[in-house]
């Protein structure tokens, strides 16, 4: 999972000009998505600069060969679960030949075969990269938790069990969409703590949350745990993921059972997978735990994932609303974090969510949970950002927000960076804020 090989050569270069400097989609990148091109049906494709790959039309021009091959059969098809499910060597041979038959010092093999292949991106629609069957959110980000938490318990911010629990939740996969579907604000119960009683109505607390999303690869049978040290073989990408929360329907629900209507409306992912493969060069140690924290318990501890589990990934949210768009205004940058501050791995995720013998399926998606910094300008949500809609935001139009209005448009980013290798994309995770 965290090898380097000549995928990720900084030098390398494609043919396709927009993708040398692209700031998301570079060859050292190849990302994988479902698209239609105009007119035309929805299949597999790669991002590569301003252009997507089409993996169908290649398989038709019998352009790959061996464990390629049978990667591309898996990935041409409307939805990516095929391919998720197969082992991880066949998907990283499918990345070794787009690579090697998009750079630039093999056009010569494709030439003439441009038009077949590469479809601007701009005149396609992208979708849901493969059909969710269940959908998990986890609370790994500690810093939001102990955000959270300290405005309900000032002096003891965090439970007993969360750090020895990677805690999670199952979330409603249904109402997972792809970036750019309208986000219509939810109705439900609301009672805060000024009324007597609750009020059925819609959401008056609207926010959003930085996550990642991580899709599962091949599953495991019902009743056979997935061990941390083999939890990588299970993972097949990742995408940038906001888990909107309606926090007044949410703080009237949740206890004791946890979210339900808060979060079930609607998850909005990016719509395209970046592999772990792309993600070798950003691998980190998992940050040490303070001295007084508890270690992980056996099946919860590899020494390789703790050397290699963290990924080095910046995280961004901006916000653009109704008053800015009217004033020709920029997104605002309302927080920047990193997804190093995770307090439990991806592989710990999936190792505790199997480890009772619960199934994991290849489209599975999991929720990391707000990733918030330890700094002020890196808080993940907007109930951070505002002290639970104590605090107001000030905005460049004039305009000002403690929870998002109707209209509201949040975008998600994120980005690996690492000396001597060459920065890639997740691209964009939107929603606009649509009224009840």
């Amino acid at each position: 999972m965290n090898e380097i090989d000549r995928t990720h050569a900084p030098g390398r270069r494609s043919f396709v000009a927009s993708a040398n400097g692209h700031p998301e989609f570079p060859i050292q990148n190849l990302p994988l998505g479902v698209f239609s091109p105009a007119g035309g049906k929805a299949r597999g494709g790669i991002a590569i600069g301003d252009h997507i790959f089409d993996l169908s039309a290649a398989l038709k021009l019998d352009l790959f060969s061996g464990l390629a091959a049978e990667a591309a059969q898996a990935a041409c098809g409307a939805m990516l679960n095929p391919l998720f499910a197969i082992p991880r060597e066949r998907r990283r041979s499918l990345r070794h030949a787009v690579g090697d038959l998009l750079d630039a010092e093999n056009r010569a093999g494709i030439e003439g075969l441009q038009a077949q292949l590469l479809h601007r991106a701009a005149e396609c629609e992208l979708a849901l990269p493969a059909a969710v069957g269940d959908y998990t959110d986890f609370f790994a980000g500690i810093h939001h938790a102990t955000n959270a938490g300290k405005l309900l318990r000032p002096d003891n911010p965090l439970l007993p069990n969360y750090k020895y629990v990677p805690v999670g939740y199952h979330g409603r996969a249904s109402s997972v969409v792809v970036s750019g579907t309208p986000v219509r604000r939810p109705h439900g119960q609301r009672k805060p703590a000024a009324e007597p009683a609750p009020s059925f109505g819609a959401s008056r607390n609207l926010d959003f949350e930085l996550e990642l999303g991580v899709w599962i690869g091949p599953g495991n049978e019902l009743g056979t745990p997935i061990a941390v040290s083999t939890a990588a073989e299970h993972i097949a990408g990742f995408c940038l993921l906001n888990d909107w929360s309606a926090r007044d329907i949410q703080a009237w629900e949740y206890q004791p059972l946890g979210p339900f209507l808060g979060k079930s409306f609607c998850t909005t992912v990016s719509p395209w997978v970046v592999t772990p493969e792309a993600l070798a060069p950003f691998r980190i140690p998992q940050p040490g735990r303070p001295e007084e924290d508890p270690q992980p318990l056996p099946y919860l501890f590899d020494r390789t994932d703790q050397m290699t589990g963290a990924i080095d990934i910046a995280l961004e949210v901006y916000l653009s609303t109704p008053g800015m768009e009217g004033k020709q205004l920029p997104p605002l940058r309302l927080a920047t974090s990193n997804a190093r501050h995770l307090y439990w791995t991806v592989a710990q995720l999936v190792a505790h969510h199997s480890c009772g013998g619960c199934n994991l399926r290849a489209g599975d998606l999991f929720g990391t949970g707000t990733v918030s910094s330890p700094e002020p300008e890196g808080l993940g949500s907007l109930l951070e950002i505002s002290a639970g809609g104590r605090r107001s935001i000030e905005l460049p139009s004039g305009e000002s927000r403690r929870f998002l209005e109707d209209g509201d448009s949040v975008i998600l980013r994120a980005h690996g960076r690492r000396e001597g290798f060459v920065s890639i994309g997740f691209g964009e995770c939107r929603g606009t804020i649509m009224p009840a």
